[in-house]
């Protein structure tokens, strides 16, 4: 049912689904370009039509009664900003104890213009042993897919300069905020 209806929200809304990669039960998902809080629903209502489901980072201090029960079911994780660990370590033991887990990420970290990517997203995959998922938006062409999966080398400035070159020719919803390579 929720399949079908993001579907047709997606239609309504004009969007369509672009090429898509083989589904796998384990990876991190770079979401870029993240310009406008609108990426949020689109890629949620596109991973949704797809039948898959997605989780995502969230500060802990939001998972209260009842948002914990909102953002539970859209996907959220908690992140423990107080604990000892870093966010990377803490996303490993997730992936460790699930069998499960697709964690989507988006590596430029703001919708503001951001010159570098944070590497966050790829170290977590690096450290889980697990692909990453090239997915994007395209405003011009009204279009969200996934390119494709990575798997990460150890040479993060090599790979993730390899990443961004599959959003060269992608135009996000404010282009002047996205940084192409």
């Amino acid at each position: 049912m929720k399949k079908a209806i993001s579907k047709a929200l997606l239609r309504m809304a004009g969007w369509k689904v672009g090429p898509m990669c083989e589904d796998v039960p384990k990876c991190v998902i770079c979401v870029a370009p993240h310009t406008s809080n609108w990426d949020f629903i689109v890629g949620k209502l596109l991973y949704t039509a797809l039948g898959r489901n997605a989780s995502f980072l969230i500060k802990k201090d939001w998972f209260f009664f009842p948002f914990n029960l909102f953002f539970s079911w859209l996907g959220g994780v908690p992140v423990d900003r107080q604990k000892h660990t870093s966010v990377t370590d803490q996303m490993v033991e997730v992936f460790n104890k699930r069998k499960i887990f697709q964690l989507a990420i988006t590596p430029e970290g703001t919708r503001k213009r951001a010159e570098e990517w944070k590497k966050g997203f790829y170290y977590i995959a690096q450290k889980a042993q697990v692909p990453i998922m090239i997915a994007y938006f395209d405003y011009a062409k009204k279009e969200a897919g996934i390119k494709g999966l990575f798997y990460p080398t150890g040479d993060a400035e090599k790979d993730i300069h390899t990443i961004r070159e599959y959003y060269r020719d992608v135009t996000a919803c404010h282009p002047e905020n996205f940084v192409q390579v």
